[in-house]
């Protein structure tokens, strides 16, 4: 069993966010995503078979865009 401290009630509330999660907030705000990928999904391989399966197209475009 594990002792709770301070830091475990919510300090979290406090802070501050980062310029990464502002940006990232900012993106998911303005761009929608499900749309694009409604557009893209035709297109995209289902990665039947032997080998890694493929990442979302969501994912995909996001990581694309930045």
């Amino acid at each position: 069993m594990r002792q709770e401290t301070l830091a475990d009630e919510g300090f979290e509330k406090y802070r501050k966010p980062t310029r990464r999660e502002r940006f990232l907030d900012e993106m998911n705000r303005l761009i929608p995503w499900a749309e694009l990928a409604a557009v893209f999904e035709p297109f995209y391989s289902r990665g039947e078979g032997r080998g890694r399966p493929p990442i979302g197209v969501e994912r995909l475009l996001q990581i694309h865009f930045l």
